[in-house]
């Protein structure tokens, strides 16, 4: 089922997003996180996916032999395993950053096979050594590309354009959202006419990147609206749980801190502390964004659930 479908003016929604188990893992850590959180009836679950990384290690004899240093896999099987397990909607991210657009479309294939409906088009960070984005050879620049690869295949053409009567497929497309704009976006008035192409080329539904701050929200949305983008925009929340995320979160996130939040932080003993502040503020920020009846709630769990679920339990 189409995730658009759920949505409803009337009623806001529960979601969450999970990380796939670092390279040798067993999924069974990642059930303990979901767990939790199932009593609260998810719409959908999304599935990050995470580019591999690589160093270049020298031999003793000259040369050098390139090591994986970072690798989640299964983003594709664990949205499978996901649905079967809990019969909700999983919501796999499709990312251009070491995908050629063949890559892409066996990914969508295979998606498409296990009656995966929903994903969630991004570019992908940037490796740790690049100072700009680099895409794969012969793969998508941007989520505009990317995007439109995937229309594309709803509309049955595919990269052999001599296939004879390919499926069409039926994906409900995600694009993503920055309240206090993208990182690359040299405005944010740039960035909404981006999104605005995103929207345009088939993107169905909006997630945002995480914010602390509800206004700047609120003002995106109307923004969005001014600008023409009238699909659902779901806001993307995470409680702070370590009193380092104070600091941490705005450089990685390219997001601010409110000032009054800041300052609870900053008085903070130690985690724990910090722990109950960004729970009770989530929760104040959620309650408005509740009453202000927005698709879903959309938390960043990072696959620890304990702090959603205290946030959640006093919300819906």
């Amino acid at each position: 089922m189409k995730l658009t479908e759920y949505l409803s003016p009337d009623k806001t929604l529960f979601s969450f997003e999970v990380l796939p188990p670092m390279k040798g893992k067993s999924i069974e850590s990642l059930y303990q996180a979901i767990n939790p959180l199932m009593e609260f009836k998810p719409a959908f679950v999304d599935v990050t996916y995470h580019r591999e990384e690589y160093i270049l290690k020298p031999r003793p004899n000259g040369g050098y032999d390139k090591i994986s240093t970072k690798k989640r896999p299964g983003t594709v099987a664990i949205c499978a395993a996901i649905m079967n397990k809990y019969h909700v909607e999983a919501v796999p991210h499709i990312i251009c950053g070491g995908f050629s657009k063949d890559e892409t479309e066996n990914a969508l294939i295979d998606l498409n096979f296990l009656g995966i409906q929903n994903v969630l088009a991004l570019r992908g960070d940037n490796l740790r050594e690049e100072r700009n984005f680099t895409p794969e050879k012969n793969g998508n620049s941007n989520a505009l590309d990317l995007i439109r690869q995937i229309t594309d295949m709803n509309n049955g053409v595919y990269q052999d354009q001599e296939l004879e009567n390919p499926t069409i497929t039926d994906f409900c497309i995600g694009a993503a959202g920055y309240p206090e704009k993208h990182i690359d976006a040299p405005n944010i008035e740039s960035d909404l006419k981006f999104l605005k192409r995103k929207v345009d080329a088939g993107a169905e539904f909006i997630t945002t990147q995480m914010f602390f701050d509800n206004k700047k929200y609120f003002a995106y949305v109307k923004r969005c609206r001014e600008a023409g983008i009238n699909v659902p925009i779901i806001p993307g929340i995470k409680p702070i749980t370590k009193k380092a995320q104070f600091y941490t979160l705005p450089k990685i996130f390219n997001m601010d801190i409110p000032v009054e939040l800041s300052n609870e932080l900053e008085k903070a003993k130690d985690d724990a502390a910090a722990r109950q502040i960004g729970i009770e503020w989530c929760i104040q920020q959620c309650r408005e964004l509740h009453a202000n009846k927005v698709p879903a709630l959309h938390f960043y769990t990072m696959s620890f659930s304990s702090s959603t679920k205290e946030v959640v339990s006093e919300v819906f």
